[in-house]
């Protein structure tokens, strides 16, 4: 069996595992991603401040070292090959790209400068080639930030470290220089909900309370009526609770930076200023209402507030993008699926040999350790449904590369990568630093053709 996966993030290193440990049959896989770089998500889109997390690439090494996997980095699909070519060079595809677009808030004055889609954020501050040139000013003190998720808390607390902090990360350099000479001071998340519906995790929430010059800030008002039962146990929302109600009960800090956690306000309205940048967002005021399912949902009150701040960051999900020749969903915004299979999104009808993992199949949901049986459930499917599948003729497999190489397309292996990598590595070392990536792919393609 010859499996091509379109993309190199956690998903799908997962998925290759699962296919490569089988021992009811011999499968050859092709790992393909745009960037010249691989792991996806782990490189950028974790916080630079969570080391210990990208130690998960081991693991994603371990997969990569079989004699049966290649990477074949550098190579877009729909830029630099087509679905239709790859069905022909392989039995099976999976798709595994991600969820590279943010959800829109859908408020006026959306588009205007300083509200940047939190994507772009976190792109630039990891230095991901797309959003290298990205632009922020942080001249302003205060930002808010709309969401309620871990993306959300990256972000502030990415706004509030102290540059003492930052250096000990893998922070882009561009992104440290700049974040040197910020002004913000203050930041706000937003959340639509209550504290009790909030998404963010308890580890990255306690976080706040541990950062060398920021106090968390929780008004007791948005706690009421939240109570914690005596047999909660240890489920994330009640241990949230607790973590919020520690943050409310502390005497005035007095450290530089401030975090204000608000529940229960949902934004409408950026505000512009005189001269057409953020200058605040309005805020309607909810209340929960419990629905017949169990379910709780904020309902807007009418009472608005605005709040002054310079940038809004719009932290409220994502959504896949739409590739040619891919089927897609508008109404989910993912690759249109059942259970992983790649389906018709109108007759729902399976479109055969090709599937989907991770956050391209179910939407942003699950941290990353979540993903290996998840994917390892696709790869079960794909199994069953390729029985006798090997016996089609394929071209030979280098057949891929001549068809990328007479195209102008410069293939990047995985031991290219390696080389790239330990490039990174030693400018790290430099500042003190895990390492210091290189953002631009051309950049990244002159260091391997001087290798």
């Amino acid at each position: 069996m010859r499996v091509a996966i379109i993309g190199s993030g956690p998903a799908g290193f997962y998925a290759a595992e699962a296919l490569l440990r089988r021992t009811d049959t011999v499968v050859h896989v092709d790992m393909f991603d745009r960037l010249p770089t691989p792991y996806g998500l782990v490189r950028g889109g974790v916080a630079p401040d969570h080391q210990s997390i990208k130690t998960v690439t081991r693991v994603y090494e371990k997969t990569a070292a079989r004699p049966t996997f290649r990477f074949l980095g550098n190579v877009g699909l729909g830029r630099d090959v087509t679905v239709e070519e790859l069905h022909r060079h392989y039995h099976q595809i999976i798709y595994a790209v991600g969820n590279e677009d943010d959800r829109r808030l859908g408020i006026p004055c959306e588009g205007i400068t300083r509200c940047t889609p939190v994507s772009v954020f976190i792109g630039w501050y990891n230095g991901h080639p797309d959003y290298r040139d990205a632009k922020f000013d942080l001249s302003v003190s205060r930002v808010a930030v709309v969401g309620n998720g871990n993306v959300a808390i990256d972000s502030a607390r990415m706004l509030l470290r102290t540059p003492a902090e930052l250096e000990k990360t893998d922070i882009a350099a561009h992104a440290l220089e700049a974040l040197r000479h910020s002004k913000v001071r203050e930041v706000y998340i937003l959340g639509r909900r209550g504290p009790g519906q909030a998404s963010f995790t308890p580890t990255e929430l306690k976080e706040f309370g541990e950062m060398e010059d920021v106090d968390p800030i929780v008004s007791p008002e948005d706690l009421a009526g939240c109570i914690i039962p005596e047999n909660a146990g240890n489920a994330p929302q009640w241990k949230n609770l607790k973590i919020l109600q520690s943050f409310a009960e502390r005497q005035p800090g007095t450290k530089a930076k401030k975090l204000h956690l608000r529940f229960l306000v949902s934004p409408t309205e950026i505000i512009a200023g005189a001269d057409g940048k953020v200058a605040g967002i309005a805020l309607e005021k909810n209340r929960l209402e419990v629905q017949p399912d169990g379910t709780v949902s904020a309902r807007g009150t009418g009472e608005i507030e605005v709040l002054d701040v310079g940038m809004v960051l719009p932290a409220i999900g994502f959504t896949a993008k739409r590739i040619a020749g891919v089927p897609y969903d508008e109404r989910a915004k993912v690759i249109a699926n059942e259970d992983g299979r790649v389906v018709d999104p109108v007759s729902r009808a399976v479109t055969p040999n090709e599937y989907v993992v991770g956050w391209a199949r179910t939407g942003p949901q699950g941290l990353i350790g979540t993903h290996k049986a998840a994917s390892a459930h696709v790869v079960k499917h794909m199994i069953a449904d390729g029985a006798g599948l090997e016996a089609r003729q394929l071209p030979d497999p280098e057949a891929i590369d001549t068809l990328l190489r007479q195209r102008g397309v410069q293939i990047v292996s995985f031991n290219d990568w390696k080389r790239l990598d330990d490039v990174e590595v030693a400018r790290g070392e430099r500042r003190g630093a895990p390492r210091d990536k290189l953002v631009d792919v051309e950049a990244m393609l002159e260091v391997l053709d001087q290798h």
